[in-house]
């Protein structure tokens, strides 16, 4: 894995953090506006430190959760009225868009 920055880390951070509830965003959506080369950078901050963010409401650009996160993540993100459909979720329905202040 490439050197990531504190500052890197605390941008995903964020920009996990201000993603609402009953929305998802992807790895790919997230490292875009993070400026980042590779949604898998994103993948190994948000394995490493995001216990404290709505971690489930990142997913997959094929719209499935993490492969090893399935039945919690499509529970915790059922919880917040966002529903699977053969363990895909709908992006077009629900998917984030991150703002010029986000």
């Amino acid at each position: 894995m490439a050197q990531v920055t504190d500052e890197q880390i605390e941008r995903v951070r964020s920009l996990v953090a201000a993603i609402p509830a009953g929305r998802v965003s992807t790895y790919g959506d997230i490292a875009a506006v993070a400026g980042l080369s590779s949604p898998r950078i994103v993948g190994w901050i948000m394995r490493t430190d995001s216990a404290d963010l709505p971690w489930h409401r990142v997913i997959t650009a094929s719209g499935r959760p993490a492969q090893h996160l399935t039945s919690r993540q499509l529970e915790l993100l059922r919880a917040e009225g966002v529903l699977a459909s053969d363990g895909r979720i709908a992006l077009d329905e629900v998917r984030y868009e991150f703002g010029p202040n986000d």
